[in-house]
Formats: structure tokens, C-alpha cells, sequence
């Protein structure tokens, strides 16, 4: 625990953020080195944690509390391979609730052939978060990180959960918050594979979708996309932490230093527009679990399986495996259709999996 002092100075710069204070880079790491190893009460990392979210991070200030995660708080794993390793996230938080995508469209992607180092947590204001579907598929959330390297090696695919990875400090905070926080940005851009230089990874507004591909180049990745999914005929604000299947998307991307931002629309894609509730979140994590074990299982030819699979589209056009977002689609639901992203959830199963598997959910 901390000193007198250095309670008062945290203190006092809580107040000084809440005032509308910024911070540099540095102040911002030391200030998240403090929470991430729980060097200050709770109380007040809860106080600033709120009043840093409220105001708004910078950019330089979101990029300070990266370093201290992955400097104090990110496990690595590392594999031997030139191909590019991709990452598909979320940042969760997002007001529009749709079923888990970027769990099924890892699996799709790596079935067409990317290399795929999947991070993700437990739910935080949703449903279910990848950890609870892919808990509930059978993935052991307590196997070592060495069996994620594994599998990426053999496969092509891993699951790295937040709990795994981040032991110390967001790991011990994600399960207590209820709460947006600076870690829902900055959490989905941790990388616990060290080869990862592609990501995909949705946020739950347009702004904070800037600010992750600004951080993202800060940080040396090589291309990114920030995806803010909308829905017709509602509130454009009010949107989706992945490419929307009911709406237009808002993308803002980052590939070689250089940013652009542009919108797309399921037809980009090669598909057709659907109604917000074709996609929506079930009730229930098993309810979510069971729709993307059957749409894997054979259920292809559904409103989830092109939400899937445009997602998993973006990825492979990202990554230079398809031309085009409807070439990445296309190739995306060929895959599905084969079988192949069943293949690779097994193939995770086997390497990750717990031996205490609903069998009901897995089939």
C-alpha cells in the first residue's frame, strides 16, 4: 500500500483530472502502474478511473496507460512464423447488443487461412463476453498460455483470455467493474501474441474508434481496422462494436501510418441488409454460445452467418488474403460452408479445451 504522500498526490491528481487536467504520456503510465498493481485503495482507483472516463483520455494519455499494461501487466506468447498474425476484437460497451461476432469470425478468418491470436474477456455491460461463449463451447480459461501457443503454432488459431493474460491488474478489475472504463479501449489493444501486426477491433462509439487507431500507430501496429456499426432507422450514436449487418458501418483504418476514414454498407460485402433483430443478443451466454455452435455446425446460409462472416471478410481484406471486403466475404462463407470453421473450433477444443464440456452446446 502506499505512503500518506503518495496517497495525497494520487489523490490530488484525481481531482486535477476531474477538473479537466490532462496528463502527459509518462504521468498517465505511472498513474495506471499505480491501479494495474493496486499500489492505491480501491476507492480511489475506482475515483480516478470514473473521473478519467468522464472527461475523455487523450490520445497521449490513453497511449501512457497502454505502456503500463503491457510493461506490467500482459503475458506474452510467442510463435515462429513470417505470416501475419491478426487479432479480432471488441471493446464491448457498445449500446446495441448483438450476438458474440468476433469469436465465430476468428474461427471463420483462420479457416480461410490467417493466422489468428483471438483476445477477449468475460461480459462486462453485455451478455456474454468471448470467455463466456467460448467457456461454454468448452475452452478451459485456466489452461496455461503455453497451450494457446500451441495451438496458434499447430493451428493457426488460439484463444488468449484477459483473465490468463492480465493476472495482476485488469484481470482483478474487470471483475469487480460494472463500469466503462479507459481499460475498455485500451484492454482490447493489449498484445499478449507477439507476432500480432493486424487487428480489427470494434469500439462502442465513432470517437473512441479514432482515438484506438491513433494509439494503435503510437504504438507501431501495421494496420488496423475500428469498425462503429449502425443501424437503420436508428440514432446513428446508438451502434455496435463490429461491422454492422443492419446498417451502415463506420471505418476508420490504419494501414502503413497513414489514416482514412470511410463508411460501408452490407453491400460492400455482397450482402443484404437485415433487421437489427435478426442479429441481436439472446437473453442468456448459452443462448449466445448455442447460436454460434450451430451456425459453425452447418447454419450457414442465416442472417448470423453473414454477420459472421463479413466480419471475418474485413479481416482477410485487411490482411491482404482478399481484395475486397465482398471477396473476403465470399471466401469467409465458402469456408463455413466446408466445414472448416467447425475444424477450427474443434482443433482449439482439443489443444485449449476443458474436459468438463456441455456436451449439449458442443454436440
Amino acid at each position: 500500500m502506499s505512503s500518506e504522500q503518495q496517497l495525497r498526490a494520487f489523490g490530488r491528481q484525481i481531482c486535477a483530472v476531474a477538473a479537466g487536467h490532462y496528463l502527459t504520456r509518462e504521468a498517465a503510465c505511472e498513474a495506471y502502474r499505480q491501479i494495474i498493481l493496486n499500489e492505491q485503495p480501491e476507492l480511489q482507483q475506482g475515483a480516478f478511473l470514473m473521473a478519467h472516463i468522464a472527461r475523455g483520455p487523450s490520445v497521449e494519455e490513453l497511449s501512457g496507460a497502454w505502456d503500463a499494461l503491457d510493461r506490467y501487466d500482459t503475458a506474452k506468447i510467442t510463435v515462429s512464423t513470417d505470416e501475419t498474425v491478426c487479432d479480432i476484437v471488441g471493446t464491448g460497451s457498445d449500446p446495441v447488443k448483438t450476438v458474440n461476432c468476433s469469436t465465430p469470425a476468428s474461427l471463420i478468418a483462420a479457416a480461410c487461412g490467417l493466422k489468428v491470436a483471438k483476445k477477449g474477456a468475460r461480459l462486462v455491460t453485455g451478455v456474454s463476453g468471448a470467455s463466456d461463449v467460448l467457456e461454454i463451447l468448452g475452452i478451459d480459461l485456466n489452461a496455461p498460455l503455453s497451450k494457446a501457443e500451441e495451438c496458434l503454432e499447430k493451428h493457426g488459431i488460439c484463444y488468449l483470455p484477459g483473465e490468463a493474460f492480465l493476472k495482476s491488474g485488469w484481470a482483478r478489475l474487470i471483475r469487480s467493474m460494472r463500469f466503462t472504463s479507459a481499460f475498455n479501449i485500451i484492454g482490447p489493444l493489449t498484445c499478449p501474441c507477439e507476432q500480432t501486426r493486424h487487428i480489427v477491433i470494434g469500439a462502442y462509439s465513432p470517437e473512441v474508434c479514432d482515438q484506438l487507431i491513433a494509439v494503435l500507430r503510437e504504438i507501431g501496429m501495421t494496420a488496423a481496422l475500428a469498425p462503429f456499426g449502425m443501424v437503420d432507422g436508428m440514432d446513428r450514436t446508438q451502434g455496435m462494436d463490429e461491422f454492422s449487418l443492419a446498417g451502415p458501418t463506420r471505418v476508420v483504418e490504419l494501414k502503413n501510418g497513414e489514416i482514412e476514414t470511410f463508411e460501408v454498407t452490407p453491400e460492400d460485402f455482397g450482402l443484404k441488409t437485415v433487421p437489427l433483430s435478426k442479429i441481436a443478443s439472446s437473453e442468456t451466454a448459452h443462448d449466445n454460445a448455442r447460436r454460434v455452435r450451430e451456425t459453425l455446425a452447418g447454419q450457414y446460409d442465416t442472417p448470423e452467418a453473414d454477420f459472421f462472416c463479413m466480419n471475418a471478410g474485413a479481416a482477410l481484406c485487411l490482411s491482404g488474403l482478399a481484395e475486397t471486403y465482398a471477396k473476403g466475404t465470399e471466401m469467409a462463407k465458402a469456408a463455413l460452408a466446408a466445414g472448416k470453421a467447425l475444424e477450427k473450433l474443434e482443433q482449439l477444443i482439443t489443444i485449449q479445451g476443458s474436459q468438463d464440456t456441455d456436451c449439449s452446446v458442443r454436440l
